[in-house]
This record gives structure tokens, C-alpha cells and sequence, in this order.
């Protein structure tokens, strides 16, 4: 039995901008530094076997203020990265919806018909995270693991777990820089034991 701890990087300065992201990457703010301290002082007496985070800046430094003092080296997986936004990147929301309506209303009201000519789309995401996971059972097939990703990786994933379409990938619960959602791998079944929670910053 496997134990997945995953979490979302800490606030960065794109995301207080409402700045797409995607594959760029933007600082942590202090609450994003802080926020991850906290969570490792929450998991600080859970074991892990391995640590493997999105390559990308957010989620590498998010993982070395989670790790604290546990000796464990950071792995990388280019899996675990942000959706590509092509040319949304480094735009604001508002600049998106002005520059591609249609787009943008299909990204967030019908994400089964969004498409990026530059970038994915939601099931490419969801299908990589899936590959990811699967390798892991193979990999690690027991014991606890902290998995450092996205907001969007981590919609997909509870879409696997909940075995639901694409268009329902923006329900609840929203994922907070730095949540953490618990997910146990067994006898090939996904099960969520945690979502999104934020106890660590009350």
C-alpha cells in the first residue's frame, strides 16, 4: 500500500498577479515560504521513502522548505508539471479573456472542448499524471511519498480517483498553495483520504 502526499507549491507572485503560469515560473512570496514551513512542521514526523517534484522553480523550492531536515533527496519528474498554456503564459486572467474569449471560456465552463493550439489540454495532463502514478505502484508499491506538483495536476488527479469526466474539474475543493491531499494506491484503486486541506495554516 502506497501513500501519495500531495501538495500544490506555495503562493507565488504570479498567482497574487492572476498571472498564468503554466510552464514559467515566478518566486514564492513570503506567505508561499511560510506556508510551506508550516506544512513541514505538520509532516515532520511522517517518513517518507522518496520526494518527487515538478521541476519547475516553484515547486523545487516548495520542496525544500516541506523537506526541513529529512535527508531525502528531491527527485524530478517532468510529469508533474503545470499545464502548458502556449501563449497564455505569462498573462494576466483578464488579458487572456480579452485576447481569447472563447478560449477562455472553455478552460474554465467547458474544459471537456478547451484547446491550446500551443499548449495541452486537460486530458493530456490527466494522462501523464496517470502514467506517473502507475510507474510509481511499480516503483515504491509500499510506504509514504511527498509529491510536489500543480493546481491543474492536481484537479486531474482527483478526477482519476473519482473516475469523473473532464468537465468536472473545477469542482470543489479549490487547491490552495501548499494544501495537502492524501491519496492511497492499492490493489489498483485510487483512494482520496484527504483534499485540499489547509489545517496547517489556521
Amino acid at each position: 500500500m502506497l501513500n501519495l502526499y500531495i501538495i500544490r507549491h506555495g503562493e507565488t507572485e504570479w498567482n497574487k498577479e492572476k498571472r498564468m503560469q503554466g510552464r514559467l515560473d515566478s518566486d514564492l512570496t513570503e506567505k508561499g515560504k511560510n506556508d510551506a514551513l508550516l506544512l513541514a512542521e505538520r509532516l515532520k514526523d511522517t517518513d517518507f521513502e522518496r520526494i518527487i517534484s515538478s521541476p519547475s522553480q516553484r515547486t523545487m523550492n516548495t520542496a525544500k522548505y516541506v523537506c526541513g531536515k529529512k535527508h531525502i533527496p528531491i527527485e524530478t519528474d517532468e510529469r508533474l508539471m503545470e499545464i502548458d498554456l502556449g501563449a497564455w503564459q505569462g498573462k494576466t486572467e483578464t488579458e487572456i479573456k480579452s485576447l481569447y474569449p472563447t478560449q477562455y471560456d472553455m478552460y474554465w465552463n467547458k474544459p471537456s472542448m478547451y484547446e491550446n493550439p500551443d499548449g495541452e489540454r486537460f486530458i493530456d495532463v490527466m494522462n501523464r499524471f496517470d502514467s506517473f502514478l502507475e510507474e510509481l505502484v511499480e516503483t515504491t508499491p509500499s510506504g509514504n511519498m511527498l509529491v510536489v506538483t500543480h493546481g491543474v495536476v492536481l484537479k486531474t488527479l482527483y478526477l482519476l480517483c473519482r473516475n469523473a469526466p473532464i468537465d468536472q474539474l473545477w469542482e470543489p475543493p479549490f487547491i490552495h498553495g501548499t494544501s495537502l491531499t492524501i491519496v492511497r494506491l492499492h490493489n489498483g484503486k485510487k483512494e482520496l483520504i484527504l483534499e485540499g486541506c489547509m489545517a496547517h495554516c489556521r
